[in-house]
């Protein structure tokens, strides 16, 4: 198994839309890079709220636990999370698996982006869980990096895919509240 490059994410994995690397202009890069994607967070997000005092259970997630915020930019309350999509829609192949991982410049200022599995011939916009770790408001960029796939090229296709067993978040519309089938 090896990461892919540059060229052969450009050739194998369909991201739309898909951009070239950014670096510069006060923008938090996105787009491809040697190897892997940088993913851009969208314009919604759901930030986490006690306000409701909502019990966190992920079999019987209440929506009223989050409080929806759209624009260029969202604060994260301290010590809180929000959950976003990217603005990319990804479809990976069979025979590879992605693997997202949040960017430095987010972590050197204690925001970290869960570490999600794209799994093969999963496809839709990643909805992101994104953490403030500090006793501080955290800004988050709309339209601007947050998070880095890697794809990983296996040494041979899967038997049953992402596609295959029916995956409960293939082709998500919108921010993904947890699901767990009955």
């Amino acid at each position: 198994m090896g990461v892919l490059a540059d060229w052969q994410i450009r050739d194998r994995v369909a991201i739309r839309p898909m951009a070239e690397a950014t670096q510069g202009g006060r923008v938090i890069s996105y787009g491809l890079t040697s190897y892997g994607y940088d993913v851009r967070v969208a314009r919604r997000f759901k930030i986490f709220t006690n306000v409701h005092s909502a019990i966190v259970d992920p079999k019987n997630f209440s929506p009223m636990s989050f409080v929806d915020v759209e624009g260029d930019f969202c604060l994260i309350p301290p010590n809180s999370f929000a959950l976003a999509e990217t603005v990319e829609h990804i479809q990976v192949p069979r025979d590879t698996v992605g693997i997202c991982v949040g960017k430095s410049t987010y972590a050197r200022c204690g925001i970290i982006v869960n570490v999600t599995p794209l799994e093969p011939e999963w496809r839709g916009r990643v909805t992101l869980e994104i953490s403030n770790t500090t006793p501080l408001p955290a800004k988050i960029y709309s339209g601007e990096g947050i998070a880095q796939i890697l794809f990983l090229k296996a040494e041979a296709p899967c038997e049953a895919s992402y596609a295959d067993k029916g995956g409960k978040y293939q082709d998500q519309v919108g921010l993904t509240l947890p699901l767990v089938r009955e």
